[in-house]
């Protein structure tokens, strides 16, 4: 099917009608007010802008009485989180992290930075997470159970953790992710880094595990320019994850004493200021993406390109709004005009297993993720106020 200039005006018409009349729409922009310049303006006046600060401890506090995760950890980005959310959980040289090949590459780079090596598993077509079934059949398969802690048969080395990503902000099949986790006895760490305002059945993504982390790049719903955050509800790794983002200082009035190797990975203070602003404004951009999302689903409602939507009882924060077309050679026609037209759209990303890096990591069948990377469109996602 030929993409028609008809639908290419039709999105444009929505940007036009959401956002006014521009000569090229970004996939996803932050949106700033005088709120972030007042805190931004405080935190310099106090000279307090780098590690230390009361905007990072104000921020912690927001994050855990929003994602009603007992504990936060405010760090530089979501990738550091994960890789020290992923140490936090057991993760160590020649273990294994099982994990979905359609994912950002961060994902798989915080495993390799912890000295451990990625299995991939199929992704579920329906949500674009971690398949539990396929989780499920790789590890009755290949797997066992050895003092109470999880083997790969074929490479006699220890599953150390199951690390989901919620794809887009899309709940993956989290329940029962767990459940398989739980019954194999290896730790789950969410990468929830593209769910900010992500909930599955009231509860917030990042918190169904042994340790979540978020992101707040500049491209995510709310950012601080940079930044993350590790989320737990054991009182013990959140104050772990806090010793070894400040690079395992033992604390003492004076004296430079650093007893394991840690990270220079606190969020500093600026940051942190930038991120409160956007925390307090968040129901307002979350109300604001999902009536852009609405305009979408309408739209699409009648076309033969199928529109992601959520379903009950999960609640998607829509990062990116997604859609499928029928097969590669039409999401490239619809890539190239929507692109060409000032409309700025993007695929999803390459497959992990085909990066040089990791060719030769084991898998599992991934016909889903095949079938979706062929197919995935993201579209304008970006909020108003």
């Amino acid at each position: 099917m030929m993409i028609s200039l008809e639908i290419v005006n039709g999105l444009k018409s929505i940007l036009e009608d959401f956002y006014g009349k521009e000569d090229f729409y970004p996939l996803h922009i932050p949106v700033f007010d005088h709120v972030e310049q007042q805190y931004l303006k405080e935190c310099i006046e106090s000279t307090f802008v780098s590690s230390v600060g009361k905007q990072i401890d104000e921020v912690e506090k927001m994050l855990v009485e929003y994602t009603g995760a007992k504990y936060a950890v405010a760090v530089v980005n979501g990738t550091a989180a994960q890789q020290v959310a992923l140490r936090l959980a057991g993760v160590e040289k020649d273990t294994e992290v099982i994990t979905q090949a359609m994912t950002f590459v961060a994902t798989t780079n915080a495993i390799l930075y912890n000295g451990a090596i990625p299995i991939f598993v199929d992704v579920d077509k329906e949500n674009m997470g971690l398949c539990p079934k396929s989780l499920r059949d790789f590890l009755e398969i290949n797997a066992e159970l050895k003092n109470g802690k999880c083997f790969n048969k074929t490479s006699g080395k220890r599953i150390s953790a199951v690390t989901p990503m919620h794809t887009f902000g899309f709940a993956a099949s989290i329940i029962e992710i767990k459940a398989v986790c739980d019954e194999w006895n290896i730790p789950l760490v969410e990468d929830s880094a593209e769910a900010v305002g992500s909930f599955v059945d009231g509860k917030h993504l990042g918190t169904f595990g042994l340790l979540g982390v978020l992101s707040f790049n500049g491209n995510k719903v709310i950012t601080a320019g940079g930044g993350g955050a590790i989320l737990t509800n054991d009182e013990e790794l959140a104050k772990k994850a806090k010793y070894l983002t400040t690079t395992a200082k033992v604390p003492h009035k004076w004296e430079y004493v650093h007893d394991e190797m840690g990270y220079n990975y606190r969020m500093p203070n600026l940051n942190a200021s930038l991120l409160k602003a956007q925390l307090e404004k968040l129901p307002t951009l979350l109300a604001s993406k999902r009536e852009l999302t609405n305009r979408y689903i309408e739209f699409f409602s009648n076309k033969s390109i199928k529109f992601k939507t959520e379903k009950a009882p999960n609640k998607t924060n829509y990062w990116l709004n997604t859609i499928l077309l029928s097969d590669r050679a039409e999401r490239d026609e619809f890539l190239e005009a929507t692109n060409s037209n000032g409309i700025m759209t993007r695929p999803a990303w390459t497959l992990m297993n085909e990066l040089p890096m990791f060719k030769e990591c084991q898998t599992t069948d991934l016909t889903n993720s095949i079938w979706l990377a062929d197919r995935i469109v993201n579209i304008t996602s970006s909020p108003k106020l």
